[in-house]
């Protein structure tokens, strides 16, 4: 491999490693409620402990690298830290680095991590409350239009098309459940979808989405890890669906094409 593409993809995966940082920290602080910013009491926010609450020292804040020094436990309470943090970090930067291997050093890269950024996050919450919040899909949405447009050059007919097909789709069900099937984050997050992929490749993650949630389903049901009741959050599957097709979204069209021809 070319040294300076070396350098360059090892610069999105460190760059990686501390948004994940940054995701686990805003999704902790945004599900109790406390600012992601600020700290009312001591200025800024600082990280803490969330069993002892001691604040944590600088060098028990890298990436990766301080969960392995502590051996995964919090250095004063000796709590176990959990598995989420390491885990999001690397898939970030993980993320990252598919960004730049499938754009190069363009601006789609750049453009597609942010997404994959908004993503990331939208999975994690979602995976763990249940609950896709507004206050991070409308701005999304908002950054989203203007980057779709003018770096991967979406046509505004194709995103409107795109967001009105699938913020539609998800609002009938919306409709015609009263709310019990979906949310209605899942609303805002189908128009973000659109906004991101233009129409020919929403329709694609959509179909994506809901052939691994059935396979998903399938195997869980199997397992009697869950049941017929179960309610799993679709907003994980369509995150994924929706950032394998901003990389190869068209791959995955011209696949599907040539098989049912």
């Amino acid at each position: 491999m070319d040294p300076i593409a070396f350098i360059i993809i090892f610069l999105f995966f460190l760059v990686g490693l501390l948004v994940g940082s940054f995701l686990n920290a805003a999704e902790y602080r945004l599900a109790h409620q406390l600012s992601v910013i600020t700290n009312k009491h001591n200025g800024a926010a600082r990280s803490m402990c969330p069993h002892c609450h001691k604040t944590l020292w600088n060098k028990d804040l890298i990436p990766l690298i301080s969960y392995v020094l502590l051996g995964g436990m919090c250095r004063f309470c000796k709590t176990a830290i959990s598995i989420q943090y390491p885990v999001v970090e690397l898939a970030t930067a993980l993320m990252y680095v598919s960004a730049v291997l499938r754009f190069g050093l363009h601006a789609q890269a750049f453009v597609a991590a942010v997404f994959g950024t908004f993503l990331l996050f939208i999975f994690l919450y979602d995976l763990k409350h249940q609950l896709i919040l507004d206050k991070i899909s409308i701005p999304a949405i908002s950054i989203a239009f203007p980057l779709s447009w003018f770096v991967f050059h979406l046509s505004l007919h194709s995103m409107l098309i795109g967001a009105f097909i699938a913020g539609g789709f998800f609002a009938l069900q919306y409709i015609a459940s009263k709310g019990k099937w979906i949310g209605g984050g899942d609303i805002r997050l189908g128009v973000l979808m659109g906004i991101m992929l233009g129409w020919e490749q929403t329709l694609a993650a959509l179909i994506l989405a809901y052939v691994g949630g059935a396979l998903i389903a399938v195997v869980l049901l199997l397992q009697k890890k869950v049941t017929a009741q179960t309610r799993i959050p679709f907003g994980t599957l369509l995150t994924v669906a929706t950032y394998s097709c901003l990389l190869y979204g068209n791959t995955i069209i011209e696949w599907y094409i040539h098989l049912i021809v």
